[in-house]
């Protein structure tokens, strides 16, 4: 039996660290539908988590609201 697996790309599950071949396997990169599966449920119950970017508070005004100054007027229509 030849072995043409010498050119096989093998990577690392990300859930069990069992060693994989990358092409060909349909639950890449995990090894199995199993870990697919763990690793599904970590994202859905908020194990894994995305961070943002910090961002600065908006604007506030002085009478306490939020928002532009644009398209506002004080209050004297007409001068």
């Amino acid at each position: 039996m030849v072995r043409e697996a010498m050119n096989e790309v093998r990577v690392r599950c990300p859930i069990c660290k069992r060693e994989t071949i990358r092409e060909g396997n349909p639950f890449r990169p995990f090894c199995s539908e199993r870990c697919k599966l763990i690793d599904l449920d970590n994202w859905l119950s908020g194990r894994y988590r995305v961070s943002t970017p910090v961002r600065e508070p908006e604007s506030v005004k002085s009478d306490g609201s939020a928002g532009s100054d644009l398209g506002e007027h004080d209050g004297t229509a007409g001068e």
